[in-house]
C-alpha cells in the first residue's frame, strides 16, 4: 500500500504537460551566438493564442510606445529576446495558476496574481542592488507555486491537519507539509517541473525558495526569489492564503544580498504599482 508521499507523486503523472513549444523556444533562445530568428518567429506563428500574447504585451502601456504594431516579427524585437521565454511559460502556465487552490484558501486568480508579483519583485530586487542577474529570473519568480496547485487543486489534499500542527507547533506551513505527507509543495513543484522539462536551473529555485540556506548551489536566483515572495506578502499581492502561516524570510538571504529597509520599499511599491499590468499583459 502507498503511504500519502508515493500517492502524491504518482498523480503528477496525471497532469497535463505544458506545450512543446515551451521547450522548443528555450533551446532556440538558448545558444543567442546561433539564434535563428525567423525560426522562432514561425514557430510561434503556429500558436495563435501566444501569437496574440505577445502581441498584446508588446503594445501595453507598460512600455509607452505611442505606435501600435501588429507584426510578430516587429513584437519579438520590441519585446527582446530576454523576455520572450517569460511570455511562452506565462501563456503555457497562467491558466493552471488561475485556479483557484482550495488546500489553501486562494480564490480563482491569487495564486497567479500572487506569482507574477514574485517574478517583478525578483527583478527589481536585483535591478536595485546592481545584480546582473541570469535571464531565467523572472520565469523563476512566475512559477515558485506550481506545488500548491498540485497539493490544492489535482490531489485535494485536506489542509486542515496541516493548518492546525503549524498553528500549534508554530513551524512554518511547508514544514507542516512536510510532517503530515511526507512532502511539500515546493518538491511536488520541482517534481512536475522536471516532468515537464523546465531547466534544471528553475526547477531548482522552485525547490529551495522555502529553504535557500540549505541550497548548494548558486545561491542568487534562489535568494533573490525568496525575498521577493516574501515581499509580495507583505504587498499583500495574492493573498496570504494557508501558506503564508509563520512564514519565516531568511536573515542570511538579507545578508548576503545586502538588503535594506529602503530596498525592501521601493521594491514592494515597484510591486504594487505594476502587478494590475503585467496580470492584464500575461493573461490570454
Amino acid at each position: 500500500m502507498m503511504n500519502k508521499r508515493e500517492e502524491i507523486i504518482k498523480k503528477l503523472d496525471t497532469i497535463q504537460s505544458i506545450p512543446a513549444i515551451v521547450s522548443k523556444v528555450y533551446k532556440i533562445l538558448k545558444n543567442r551566438d546561433e539564434l535563428d530568428f525567423k525560426e522562432l518567429v514561425r514557430m510561434i506563428e503556429y500558436d495563435p493564442g501566444l501569437t496574440t500574447n505577445i502581441l498584446k504585451y508588446a503594445n501595453s502601456a507598460f512600455y509607452g510606445f505611442k505606435y501600435k504594431i501588429s507584426s510578430l516579427h516587429q513584437a519579438l524585437i520590441r519585446i527582446g529576446m530576454d523576455k520572450i521565454f517569460d511570455i511562452v511559460v506565462a501563456a503555457a502556465v497562467g491558466p493552471i495558476l488561475k485556479q483557484s487552490v482550495k488546500g489553501y484558501d486562494l480564490p480563482r486568480g491569487k495564486l497567479w496574481e500572487h506569482s507574477i508579483g514574485v517574478a517583478i519583485g525578483s527583478e527589481q530586487l536585483a535591478k536595485e542592488l546592481n545584480i546582473q542577474a541570469p535571464n531565467y529570473l523572472f520565469t523563476a519568480g512566475l512559477l515558485i507555486d506550481i506545488g500548491k496547485i498540485v497539493l490544492g487543486s489535482f490531489v485535494d489534499v485536506d489542509a486542515q491537519p496541516i493548518i492546525a500542527l503549524a498553528f500549534e507547533k508554530h513551524i512554518p506551513f511547508d514544514v507542516a507539509e512536510r510532517r503530515v505527507l511526507g512532502i511539500d509543495h515546493t518538491e511536488v513543484g520541482a517534481l512536475l517541473l522536471e516532468k515537464w522539462g523546465i531547466p534544471e536551473e528553475i526547477v531548482m529555485v522552485e525547490r529551495w525558495h522555502h529553504q535557500p540556506d540549505r541550497y548548494e548551489g548558486d545561491k542568487l536566483v534562489v535568494d533573490l526569489v525568496h525575498t521577493a515572495d516574501t515581499l509580495t506578502m507583505i504587498a499583500g499581492i495574492g493573498g496570504y492564503g494557508t501558506d503564508g502561516l509563520n512564514y519565516r524570510p531568511s536573515p542570511e538571504v538579507s545578508t548576503r544580498l545586502g538588503l535594506t529597509r529602503a530596498i525592501n520599499e521601493k521594491v514592494i511599491a515597484e510591486i504594487i504599482g505594476n502587478v494590475e499590468k503585467v496580470y492584464e499583459m500575461l493573461t490570454i
